[in-house]
């Protein structure tokens, strides 16, 4: 999967927003919380991302996947090539990832998502 083509998947996730951190750091998040990262240079070939805790053990037995550099403690897998997962692999678990991450948004923040998580759902 492409930089571009992950970027187009983790924003058209609901309530899910991008800003550039820590210098050119593309991260996503859903409610203020982060559920992905890659680089934002064009030719980026690695990225990280949120994991439960049954995932992150079996990714990071794979070839290319391993605990993610700051973040291992918190179930964070890195990618590096992006071509480690096939591409519908990869898309499922950032999908996963987005869903981990709101479900522990305050209830508040939550409600606020639901609509958007509605429409979401209605286009399936």
């Amino acid at each position: 999967m492409t930089p571009v083509a992950i970027r187009k998947l983790c924003l058209s996730f609901p309530g899910a927003t991008e800003t550039i951190q820590w210098g050119n750091e593309r991260v996503f998040k859903v409610g203020g919380k982060m559920f992905a990262v890659i680089s934002a240079d064009r030719g980026a070939d690695a990225m990280s991302f949120k994991a439960s805790d049954e995932s992150f053990r079996l990714l990071t037995e794979l070839p290319g996947l391993a605990p993610a550099p700051y973040l291992a403690r918190a179930q964070w897998v890195r990618i590096e090539p992006l071509a480690s997962l096939p591409d519908a692999d990869l898309a499922a678990y950032l999908r996963r990832a987005h869903a981990i991450v709101a479900a522990r948004l305050p209830k508040k923040t939550r409600d606020a998502l639901a609509p958007a998580i509605s429409r979401s759902a209605r286009r399936r």
